[in-house]
């Protein structure tokens, strides 16, 4: 047994009470080290609607209880290289939403903050890394599942191209824009990762001086935080530094709206129509998701469709004049548990404003947590054109080591609780 891997799940234990981050966790003595591989001996925690064989998948749902005999293609590749799975994580039920506060197994607290929120819907897998528990978990991201927690926990998240990672062995939430992703407390990780689960051999290579692009209205009409505002600011001035071009891009119409939601609405019912006419139980919070999406009609699908594909063409647009976007990866970093607004605005709109139209557009995105911003950090966001994320990957690198970007762990903080929740 590995040193890291059975520290990995004492601390699991140690940091459960109070803080409800895993749905399972594995006894030390039935996990055997894989010898050899490019991550042989790392512990990882695995969101729990991702397969892993002989192993319960829950979904956070009420009912849903399946014990797959194959482990995801995503999760297999990360074995094979050596990579042990320490735990299952806690997740937003059947991943339909962004703050991961379960009604059937209890809310993730968030490491730094018990009371706030980790985001969602890989909650779990960001309080998992935001805790030093394990240095890499793996997630999924239909509308910022994956950057967000990232964001909110403090670690390195990323969105990768649509159909980059297999999604076999997957439950889906929106079959179209599903990724699988990691979060990492290190760029060299988090590229690791990336390419065990993608088998993405391309040479990457240090980059030189890009153009980034602002988007506009996408950034002037966001929620903001003036605590973000401020952070972003700064980050625009220390990427100038190093040599790359900041500046606005205009991008008419990009920025969430209800044709988003109606874009979606059809392969969600499609998925849950069976669970519902057979009145099996879901949360308050997914079950008034799901009226909403059976209430869409199909004019509004077609409304859904015709936005998405514009989002798709407007990017298109952006990256033949800028190499990059960046934003911030959330518009506020606190969402206390049990509220459903951030200072006054719905939650949902506040913490995947900026996520949810990349996924939509089909895009790579990379979150980084900004140094000397606060505890946790406030974190950056960067989106590239399709197929770019070595060079975010890169871009990542180049600011990680400038320490413009740092993890830290709350772990470090302070010590895990040991009270219950």
């Amino acid at each position: 047994m590995n040193d890291q891997i059975a520290g990995a799940i004492e601390s699991a234990r140690l940091w459960q009470p109070g803080y409800n981050i895993f749905t399972q966790i594995e006894d030390v003595d039935a996990v055997t080290a894989m010898p050899g591989g490019p991550l042989s001996g790392v512990p990882i925690a695995i969101k729990d609607l991702i397969d892993h064989a002989g192993r319960v998948t829950t979904l956070g749902s009420a009912f849903y209880r399946d014990t797959p005999t194959t482990t995801a293609m995503s999760i297999q590749r990360l074995e094979d290289a050596g990579a042990v799975v320490i735990g299952r994580t806690g997740l937003h039920e059947f991943a339909f939403g962004f703050s991961s506060e379960n009604p059937h197994f209890g809310p993730v607290h968030n490491p730094w903050d018990p009371e706030t929120s980790p985001g969602g819907s890989s909650g779990g897998s960001g309080a998992a890394v935001g805790a030093g528990i394990v240095p890499l978990a793996i997630g999924t991201d239909t509308g910022g599942s994956v950057r967000v927690p990232a964001a909110l926990c403090g670690c390195y998240g990323l969105k990768v191209t649509y159909g980059k990672i297999p999604l076999n062995g997957v439950f889906p939430l929106v079959p179209s824009i599903d990724t699988v992703g990691p979060l990492a407390g290190s760029i060299k990780l988090l590229d690791l990762a990336y390419r065990t689960m993608s088998l993405d051999k391309s040479v990457s290579e240090t980059p030189g001086n890009l153009r980034i692009g602002i988007p506009r209205p996408w950034f002037e009409m966001a929620p903001l935080a003036p605590a973000i505002a401020r952070a972003f600011e700064l980050a625009v001035g220390e990427v100038e530094r190093l040599g790359h071009e900041v500046r606005p891009v205009e991008m008419p119409d990009v920025f969430p709206d209800r044709p988003l939601n109606y874009a979606i609405a059809a392969e969600v019912v499609a998925i849950h129509r069976e669970y519902r006419e057979k009145g099996l139980t879901y949360g308050s919070e997914v079950a008034t998701r799901l009226d909403e999406a059976f209430a869409v009609t199909t004019e509004q699908i077609d409304e859904g469709r015709a936005w998405q594909a514009m989002i798709r063409e407007r990017m298109i647009d952006a990256f033949a004049t800028v190499d990059l976007l960046m934003t911030p990866t959330v518009a506020a970093m606190k969402k206390i548990i049990g509220s459903d607004e951030i200072d006054g605005t719905p939650y949902r709109k506040v913490l995947s404003w900026f996520s949810s139209v990349v996924n939509h557009a089909l895009v790579p995105a990379i979150a980084l947590p900004l140094a000397g911003t606060g505890r946790p950090p406030v974190s950056l966001q960067l989106i590239g054109p399709s197929d770019s994320e070595p060079l975010l990957l890169e871009l990542g690198r180049q600011l990680e080591d400038a320490k413009i970007t740092e993890f830290v762990s709350a772990e470090l903080r302070a010590p895990a609780p040991q009270t219950g929740n």
